[in-house]
């Protein structure tokens, strides 16, 4: 696109830079109303679990049930706590939701198909994601009421503990494909087997263990149930959120989502083949990635509602042990096999 409007006459800084927002938007704008569409989605999920109807009032099949709550949020009146902190208060949520957005930067849709292809996506991903907490945290704080505080710590320590064992997951990742960049990732996950044509690195019985921990993981990083103690009415009113009203408790409720739609999204990429189809079969080729990696994305989010739906929720001290004393030492172990595993038949075996 940058050469597009080099053509049209723009000088090359110009040109990078509009054509820059224009693939800025492109990404962010479907984004939010895929967001719209899945709160939408998780609700008609739990619905039909639960046997209800779920929403079926505003709109054809209640499909414009998520824009009017988010209209009803826009026209309510922002109220800060007179002995809140006014401008930590406000960026709060600001951060959180930005830094739910920036991490899309570098997920490959399809081949040759992303926004920024770096070498270091996957660290780019793990630093932007990390980030997330100081809106949490900030917002606890900057209420100037204990019960938000104490929730922040509990989201804080949550997220710090499960990013620990993501990270080693991750490593496990690197070392089998050799490569930070998400499309190398996804590009070694073709034809894994000679004898079985299958795409993706869960197919593979030395990673496929670590898909189940990023997956549960993943559950973590993003509050979902049956993690989801920081939000968890009966345990602290509604958590970090509890002050926050209006447009700024929408931003904490649509970044909450964004993550889930990201976390998706990873899971496809890193262990499901992302954009290639399930199998190395050239008929299949003819759908675009982007489909096939949408089609994913779609199938971890129903796990990621029937999980919500049907699991009962952890009490706190059984999700810390599960982070540091069951997937920890599961997920440091599993990389010293995986890097034993590397070292004996790529180096050993072939000299």
């Amino acid at each position: 696109m940058t050469s597009w409007f080099t053509y049209l006459g723009l000088p090359y800084g110009w040109a990078w830079f509009v054509a820059t927002i224009i693939d800025i938007l492109v990404i962010a704008l479907p984004l939010m109303l895929a967001v719209a569409m899945i709160i939408y989605a998780d609700r008609k999920i739990w619905a039909a679990m639960a046997l209800r109807r779920g929403p079926n009032v505003v709109g054809p099949l209640g499909l414009l049930q998520s824009f009017a709550d988010g209209l009803k949020v826009f026209l309510q009146e922002t109220i800060i706590p007179s002995a809140a902190n006014k401008a930590l208060f406000l960026i709060a949520p600001i951060i959180t939701f930005t830094v739910a957005l920036i991490v899309w930067a570098v997920v490959p849709f399809q081949a040759g198909v992303v926004l920024a292809n770096i070498n270091v996506g996957l660290l780019y991903v793990l630093a932007a994601s990390s980030l997330g907490v100081y809106g949490i945290i900030i917002a606890g704080w900057a209420s100037n009421s204990k019960y938000p505080f104490y929730s922040a710590l509990r989201a804080a320590a949550q997220m710090v503990s499960y990013e620990v064992s993501i990270g080693f997951v991750l490593i496990s990742v690197v070392l089998w494909s050799g490569s930070f960049n998400l499309g190398a990732i996804v590009e070694g996950q073709r034809a894994i087997y000679s004898w079985l044509p299958v795409n993706g690195y869960a197919f593979n019985w030395l990673l496929f263990p670590m898909a189940v921990v990023f997956f549960i993981s993943s559950l973590a990083e993003t509050q979902r149930a049956p993690f989801d103690l920081t939000e968890a009415e009966s345990e602290l009113v509604a958590g970090y959120q509890t002050e926050y009203s209006s447009m700024s408790f929408a931003l904490y409720w649509l970044g909450e989502y964004a993550n889930v739609i990201l976390m998706c999204a990873l899971n496809a990429i890193l262990f499901w083949g992302g954009y290639l189809p399930p199998f190395d079969w050239a008929p299949l080729y003819v759908l675009p990635g982007i489909i096939w990696l949408f089609i994913k994305m779609l199938c971890f989010f129903f796990v990621f509602s029937w999980v919500k739906a049907t699991v009962p929720r952890y009490r706190y001290d059984q999700l810390m042990r599960l982070g540091w004393k069951v997937f920890l030492p599961l997920s440091l172990i599993w990389v010293f096999i995986v890097s034993g595993w590397l070292m004996w038949t790529r180096v050993g075996v072939g000299s």
